[in-house]
């Protein structure tokens, strides 16, 4: 169809959505040529009681992949019809066990019939067709069940506006929003310490004078993140990855991940050999980039923070 090629894959939803309702609408009126007064929709939970025999409301739901509530639904329906019954043989009450009743029992002798003559004819458009729809759908279902759309929508999102983003060096007319980005983010989550002020109100004196080196990250050229190479007087560290911090409204960026490249970038340029970092296990996906750049845990250092629980280390390459 003309809107679907003009769309193009963004309208993968509506195009099966319109495959489903011609599919659905066939099967409706293939049910009427067997003679069975059925609906569609039912068939899973009718298939399955066909072949279970009796089972509960919530088992039919775990096996189809339906919700309870919908599940449900489809019972009762099938009930009015005539379909389906509760169970007389259970004695327990807790369970709601349902079985297909004497009407039920005798259309699925016709559906069976019905169901031999629809796999031959979806083997025939198999065959006619250049791809293999039923095994592509399989194959789809696995894919996203390993990674769902939304997700890989989601990372194309913060591939695409990461593009925007900016990694420049520190210069003086940055201090308001070096100091501002990580006062917000400490003040959020602990509270603000004297080598937080010492670091923060003199990156001069306490960072870039002593060889270290600060970078902030700007998009549409606004300073929305910043992260510190700190030198370390340490025989086994040479550098600190400190002070990172993005702005909550810039987050989704994937300006973390950019700032920590250019650290480690830095520090490789440098000649260092070791990088060190102190953080806080409450912060989840500040410790999950860490160990994606590379991190791992170290035990033992001393730190002037409180807040630290955790120290970790990257062997730079």
């Amino acid at each position: 169809m003309e809107f679907f090629d003009k769309v193009g894959k963004a309208a993968l939803g509506s195009r099966l959505r319109l495959m489903t309702a011609v599919v659905t609408d066939d099967a409706a009126k293939i049910y009427e040529l067997y003679g069975v007064d059925f609906m569609p929709k039912w068939f899973p939970v009718f298939y399955t009681l066909a072949e279970e025999r009796e089972i509960t409301i919530t088992e039919i739901a775990n096996e189809i992949g339906h919700s309870q509530p919908s599940v449900s639904k489809i019972i009762q329906e099938m009930t009015v019809a005539g379909l389906v019954q509760e169970s007389l043989k259970t004695d327990d009450k807790r369970k709601n066990n349902v079985v297909l009743s004497e009407k039920g029992l005798l259309i699925w002798k016709n559906v069976q019939l019905q169901l031999q003559d629809v796999d031959k004819a979806i083997e025939g458009i198999i065959s006619e067709a250049k791809h293999n729809l039923w095994a592509a759908l399989e194959e789809w279902d696995f894919l996203l069940q390993q990674k769902s759309l939304l997700k890989r929508v989601n990372e194309q999102k913060k591939q695409r506006e990461s593009q925007k983003v900016e990694i420049v060096e520190y210069k003086p007319e940055y201090h308001e929003a070096f100091r501002s980005l990580n006062v917000e983010w400490i003040s959020t989550y602990f509270e603000m310490e004297e080598a937080d002020y010492k670091a923060l109100d003199n990156p001069d004196e306490y960072i870039l004078n002593k060889g270290g080196k600060i970078f902030v990250a700007l998009y549409q050229n606004e300073p929305v993140g910043v992260c510190a190479l700190i030198k370390m007087n340490n025989p086994e560290y040479d550098y600190e990855m400190a002070k990172m911090a993005v702005s909550p409204k810039a987050q989704g960026k994937s300006i973390g991940w950019l700032l920590g490249q250019a650290i480690v970038n830095s520090a490789r340029e440098l000649g260092a050999k070791k990088i060190y970092l102190e953080s806080n296990t409450i912060l989840k996906p500040a410790i999950n980039l860490y160990y994606k750049l590379g991190f791992e845990k170290v035990y033992g250092l001393e730190t002037p923070y409180k807040r630290c629980n955790i120290q970790m280390e990257l062997v730079v390459s």
